[in-house]
């Protein structure tokens, strides 16, 4: 088995993700450092993550959290802010599964599973999420034209999104986009391009999975049909 996969297996990130940590020297074979993520591991090898010896996760795990506001969707945080991590359980290392920005809510998903993880993440599977998010004003038909051919947003990038509805009521409205992509605060600089304010911003589903009746800060475990139909 490749070492990216190994790491990946074992818990640590996706198999891309995997790659660049073993070319930050942070992970050993047999008591050498490795920087080769094709390395072929055998059954006699020990493999050692940050110091620590690391093996293939059987059991694997999805959790679905509804991310708060001010929480990083990371494993560490440099400054000492609070993580997503500080909301599950302690005894299982789980990696999130893509970013939701510190002010951004909504449902966010964790997993040890590595394979599932690159599944999930990888651009070409071009996994659906929608968002709800509250602007102040409304969308006319020409934005909503523009946002699904794409608008640059900046640094070489376009965004793009299909509107799937908009409410209007009191001056505001909540508006439903779906995108198949992950570009770094993608829908807000969508609306910063288009001159509009955007009051909040809510991820409501990840492919086939919603929210339901989690409250903000809560968590459920996703059972094999949960998990079997995300990886369809």
């Amino acid at each position: 088995m490749r070492l990216n996969k190994f790491l990946s297996q074992s818990g640590i990130a996706s198999r891309r993700k995997s790659d660049e940590l073993i070319k930050m020297a942070t992970t050993e074979v047999n008591g050498v450092l490795c920087f080769d993520p094709a390395y072929d591991v055998k059954k006699s090898d020990i493999v050692k993550y940050d110091g620590k010896k690391i093996s293939i996760i059987e059991k694997k795990i999805v959790i679905m959290l509804y991310k708060p506001k001010n929480v990083i969707s990371t494993v560490l945080d440099t400054h000492d802010r609070k993580t997503v991590i500080d909301l599950i359980p302690k005894n299982i290392h789980l990696n999130p599964v893509g970013r939701l920005d510190k002010d951004t809510t909504g449902l966010l998903l964790l997993t040890n599973d590595g394979e599932l993880h690159q599944y999930l993440t990888h651009p070409k599977n071009q996994i659906p999420k929608e968002y709800e998010v509250i602007i102040e004003g409304k969308l006319d038909q020409l934005q909503i034209k523009k946002i699904k051919k794409g608008i640059y947003i900046g640094h070489k990038e376009y965004g793009r999104a299909k509107v799937l509805n908009q409410e209007t009521k009191k001056g505001r409205s909540r508006v439903v986009l779906q995108l198949t992509q992950g570009k770094k605060r993608e829908i807000r600089r969508l609306f910063y391009r288009l001159g509009l304010k955007l009051l909040t911003l809510k991820r409501i589903k990840f492919s086939n999975l919603s929210l339901g009746n989690l409250n903000i800060g809560e968590y459920v475990k996703l059972n094999k049909q949960q998990i079997q139909l995300l990886k369809r």
